[in-house]
């Protein structure tokens, strides 16, 4: 069963600002992380020290929180590398 994909404002908002080709190559990569968190495929890992994890997509780093319980996967923020971390 596909996880349900809950977003953020901040998130959509920056989502939303990216040109067309970035976002929907990461909206993609997202639906993919609902329908199966565990794929191999996906560049997922757990953040050190928070309970959060990370999707990587090229240059971009969608941080998210999975709540495997009650099948959520909150996406916090979606950031370039350099300030995904910050």
């Amino acid at each position: 069963m596909p996880y349900k994909i809950l977003m953020r404002r901040q998130a959509q908002k920056k989502l939303q600002s990216l040109p067309r080709n970035e976002r929907v190559r990461l909206a993609e990569k997202i639906n993919r992380l609902g329908d199966n968190p565990d794929d191999p495929a996906l560049d997922t890992k757990q953040l050190s020290g928070v309970p959060l994890h990370r999707l990587r997509v090229g240059d971009w780093r969608i941080i998210y929180d999975r709540q495997d319980a009650v099948q959520i996967i909150a996406i916090e923020k979606i950031k370039p590398r350099g300030d995904a971390y910050k």
